[in-house]
């Protein structure tokens, strides 16, 4: 039997214990607080412990959102993990999540869109539901990003954080609520913006690409910042036509959480104030999949949303990738208190015969362990911004 809507029920999130802030990376990179926050909006972000790992991270904030739907872990049907960052290319962090978080019944894989892998991975939640196929989804964004940055590269290291959003969709018997509009585009003519060079099949590792730095994310900077100011307006756009809405009927948006001067021109094309643009990117930086899913939990259980208001999720990502979808909620923002009881403790159980090495890089545990590294000169990749950091500025 087919529901006649599907809605999310459920939502939680999980960051880190550990900060990384501006200051912190002062002692590793030609950078100063006030050169990052002028041009990104972000003061701080979340870093993974050597004991964390996607799945867990991944598995905590699943279990919250699955607490507050009212549900158990076993009424869940299946599982999507968004993530860039698994913990092994096989078996998948879903298969892992799936284990950790109790259940025994569910379907479970990954899905593959970067950082607009939640918007991705609700559609496919939403579509499965929409069929009759399953009742209950738990869509996951994770990501351990600090252990895919170069430390020494600006341009990159200042800009991502670690965490996990999760939500649960629901089929409902009920008219109404849920996705109204949704809108999802690939342009890979961006395809090598924001990319890993190796570790797959066209470049596996080895330890030449160790040698040549290719395990760390690369990022073309401006061009990112461009396509992304233009296409997430335009996507969440389309996500709100197709909803049958205009822009000044939503009440507030959801959006990918990369740079807040982003947010600012995204807000700005649609005509609208920054007030309806909710923003935590100042405490967790980008946390890719894991962005918007943050950003909501943090939205409903701050007050922000309310049973009928219209809200739109927007993101982008590598590939390039974008998403929005535009949707009505319905669910009791008070229903966040029940997260309240779910312990911030995850486990993913290892191979009997392996164990990790340590996943932190060398140069980011320097600074988590307090210890100064020396400064080294960048050219400057922030986004929209050619010219280097002056030197007075970043050593006063």
């Amino acid at each position: 039997m087919t529901p006649r809507s599907v809605r999310i029920t459920g939502w939680g999130m999980y960051a880190p214990e550990r900060r990384l802030t501006n200051a912190d990376l002062e002692r590793v990179v030609d950078t100063s607080d006030e050169w990052i926050v002028t041009r990104t909006g972000i003061r701080e972000r979340r870093i993974a412990a050597r004991h964390e790992t996607t799945a867990t991270l991944a598995a905590i904030a699943g279990k919250r959102a699955i607490a507050v739907a009212g549900l158990q872990p076993d009424d869940i049907d299946v599982i999507l993990v968004a993530t860039l960052t698994p913990d092994y290319w096989m078996p998948s962090t879903g298969a892992l999540v799936k284990e950790a978080i109790g259940n025994t019944r569910a379907a479970a894989m990954d899905v593959a869109a970067a950082c607009s892998g939640l918007v991705y991975g609700y559609s496919v939640a939403d579509a499965y539901l929409r069929s009759g196929m399953f009742k209950n989804a738990l869509v996951v964004g994770s990501e351990t990003l600090s252990r895919y940055l170069d430390f020494s590269d600006r341009g990159t290291c200042i800009l991502f954080g670690d965490g996990a959003g999760a939500v649960v969709l629901s089929a409902s018997d009920e008219e109404g609520g849920g996705a109204q509009g949704m809108e999802l585009t690939t342009d890979p003519d961006g395809a090598y913006m924001i990319w890993l060079p190796s570790g797959g099949s066209r470049s596996p590792a080895s330890g030449q690409t160790l040698a040549r730095g290719e395990h760390y994310v690369r990022m073309e900077g401006k061009e990112t910042y461009r396509y992304a100011t233009k296409t997430m307006a335009t996507t969440a756009l389309k996500a709100i036509e197709r909803a049958g809405w205009k822009p000044d009927d939503i009440d507030l948006f959801i959006p990918h959480q990369a740079n807040v001067r982003i947010i600012e021109s995204v807000a700005k094309g649609l005509g609208l104030p920054m007030e309806k643009m909710f923003v935590n990117l100042d405490r967790y930086g980008n946390t890719s999949a894991a962005s918007v899913g943050i950003a909501l939990a943090e939205a409903v259980d701050s007050g922000r949303i309310k049973v009928g208001d219209k809200i739109v999720l927007v993101a982008f990502g590598a590939g390039l990738t974008s998403g929005g979808i535009a949707l009505e909620w319905t669910a009791d923002p008070l229903n966040g208190k029940r997260a309240e009881s779910v312990e911030p403790v995850a486990t993913v159980r290892e191979p009997i015969d392996w164990s990790s090495v340590d996943p932190i890089p060398d140069r980011l545990r320097q600074v988590l362990e307090g210890n100064s590294g020396p400064k080294v000169p960048l050219d400057d990749v922030v986004p929209g911004e050619p010219e280097p950091a002056p030197r007075d500025e970043v050593l006063a």
